[in-house]
């Protein structure tokens, strides 16, 4: 397929279903921000600022975690904060809400970036949205990898999500698979896996 239908036709595609999930999931919107401002204060959305080609955006989640969870010596350990420096994340992160943990391991908490869709700062399938402190892992492959636009769910979602990390390197070859291999065929196989990862309740952290 043309790389310019390919795009146009992703863009329809991404404009029609985001519109219809964020209709049809309205009720689900406000239960789970019902559940949030009940656990813990503090906003219902997290916004963390990402970076694309061309400049920056905000990313909205369901803040799974406590309201000050960029305080990292407050609730981590030593050995936490360096997992974190290497990953972005850490296992059992005892910044998780409990009603945070459901979001992510169901991919609740991924429901509002429906609206990054919606404004064209995302697709539902492309790589994973490359925060600012990301940015230097990547090296010399990150401009290859801020040529696409990234995504709810993608490559690395549905084929190593916890198990392939930044400090292993497989997440970026992962990812740089997609970059160099997207199709509508492979958008399909994605979405399709994206659904039966969560209908087995694989979210997992991430």
């Amino acid at each position: 397929m043309n790389r310019r239908i390919y795009l146009i036709s992703k863009r329809l595609i991404d404009l029609v279903l985001a519109a219809a999930a964020l209709a049809v999931l309205s009720p689900v919107f406000a239960a789970v921000a019902v559940l949030i401002k009940l656990q813990s204060p503090g906003p219902v959305i997290h916004k963390r600022q990402c970076i694309k080609k061309g400049g920056h955006y905000f990313m909205y989640k369901f803040r799974s975690m406590v309201e000050d969870a960029g305080n990292l010596g407050k609730y981590l350990t030593r050995e936490q904060i360096d997992e974190y420096y290497r990953n972005i994340k850490v296992m059992n992160d005892p910044r998780i809400t409990k009603i945070g943990r459901i979001l992510r391991k169901t991919s609740l908490d991924e429901l509002p970036q429906l609206f990054n869709v919606l404004k064209g700062d995302m697709s539902l399938v492309g790589v994973r949205p490359i925060a600012e402190e990301e940015a230097c892992l990547y090296g010399d492959d990150l401009g290859e990898m801020l040529s696409v636009k990234p995504g709810i769910t993608g490559y690395w979602q549905t084929h190593g999500r916890s198990t392939a990390t930044y400090d292993s390197g497989k997440r970026q070859e992962l990812e740089l698979y997609y970059v160099r291999h997207q199709s509508f065929i492979l958008d399909v196989k994605i979405l399709f896996m994206t659904v039966v990862i969560i209908l087995k309740g694989g979210g997992g952290a991430r």
